[in-house]
């Protein structure tokens, strides 16, 4: 020290230190009332900046008055300068805390706006956070009087041998880089791949893809396996989409009437259940010439994948009623066998193949013999 220390010396660092705390206080005060005008406002990212700065702000004044404590005091220009540095570096790792906070909340809003869906991909999140995080530390051990080359070399040597004992990690994490980079699947899309799972994209992380199926089930798959496999993205080009109803009637019903009382089903579906296109256009279409019945297809049109389960049921619930009050007819499978009876004593059994006879043995020959 300088000199002694002195009570006006502890008065003023008190004075300071409080003065830290209390505007400390006071900030924390402002940034809750800018919180509640900020969630008021369209845009998410004033909220994510508020919350952020809700730790930042009171923290900054705390040390900004530890600061000026230290400075009052008669302290050696070592120590004061070792304070200093150590409050400097706090406050960097406090600010690079809230900046990761800020740069990851502002990733998570832009990927849930170009998706349209809550969910988000998390291997951006986490990706942006780590990079500033460790921006933040390098910085802060800078100014600790730390110096970083040697750690950056020494990163960048054990960096090798990390990418080489974490490769399937690595393999990962780039595959679902390409996934979300090439936008062929979004958290959100419905998807179905060849090997059969099947269900709604909810993240994409830097190891696999969560999808969660209509069971409710998660599932989990590796991102370097969804990379290479063949998949049905039912949700791109558009989420909305149509579905094909197989349904069979008589030969004997008139083929003009089952087509109008068809449609006229598909439209009362089309606008009273939730989840059916309103404006779409109902189609039938006769293929087929079964054994007992026509076949035909009709065409709805759904608005995401998992309402073509409940659209199919009040389809065919009113289709059925509809088909009884007209009196058509939806006849089950039959098949006549006819049988031919000739006469009393004819076998219906198939007749057995006719053997050829030995030719009949010469007497020379069978002296001989």
């Amino acid at each position: 020290m300088n000199r002694e220390l002195l009570v006006h010396d502890w008065l003023v660092a008190g004075i300071a230190l409080a003065a830290g705390a209390l505007a400390g206080l006071l900030l924390r005060a402002l940034m809750r009332w800018l919180g509640r005008h900020a969630e008021r406002t369209r845009w998410s990212g004033d909220d994510i900046i508020v919350d952020a700065l809700r730790t930042l702000a009171p923290w900054a004044a705390v040390i900004a008055g530890a600061a000026v404590a230290a400075s009052t005091l008669p302290l050696t220009a070592r120590v004061l300068g070792f304070v200093n540095q150590s409050l400097t570096a706090v406050l960097i790792l406090i600010a690079t805390i809230s900046a990761a906070r800020v740069v990851a909340g502002l990733v998570q809003s832009v990927a849930g706006a170009r998706t349209g869906v809550a969910g988000s991909a998390s291997i951006f999140v986490n990706i942006t956070r780590i990079v500033v995080l460790v921006m933040g530390v390098l910085v802060a051990l800078e100014t600790m009087g730390v110096s970083i080359a040697p750690l950056v070399t020494a990163l960048g040597v054990g960096g090798l041998a990390v990418a080489l004992a974490l490769q399937d990690t690595l393999a990962n994490l780039f595959a679902g880089v390409h996934i979300l980079a090439s936008k062929t699947v979004q958290p959100g899309d419905y998807i179905r791949l060849t090997s059969g799972e099947e269900g709604y994209v909810v993240d994409i992380n830097w190891r696999n893809t969560v999808v969660r199926n209509l069971s409710n089930n998660l599932v989990i798959i590796p991102n370097n396996r969804l990379a290479r496999t063949n998949m049905t993205n039912f949700t791109q080009p558009e989420q909305q989409l149509s579905i094909l109803v197989q349904v069979g009637v008589g030969y004997e019903s008139d083929l003009e009437h089952v087509e109008r009382v068809t449609l006229d089903v598909v439209d009362s579906v089309m606008a009273d259940i939730n989840g059916a296109v309103p404006d779409h256009e109902g189609a039938v279409r006769f293929h087929t010439f079964a054994d007992s019945r026509i076949n035909f297809t009709v065409i709805l049109g759904v608005g995401e994948f998992s309402d073509q389960y409940r659209i199919k049921h009040e389809f065919i619930k009113r289709l059925h009623q509809r088909f009884r009050t007209e009196g058509i007819s939806i006849p089950a499978p039959t098949r006549t066998v006819a049988l031919h009876h000739e006469g009393p004593g004819t076998s219906v059994l198939p007749p057995v193949p006719h053997q050829r006879e030995a030719p009949p043995r010469s007497p020379a020959t069978t002296a001989q013999s």
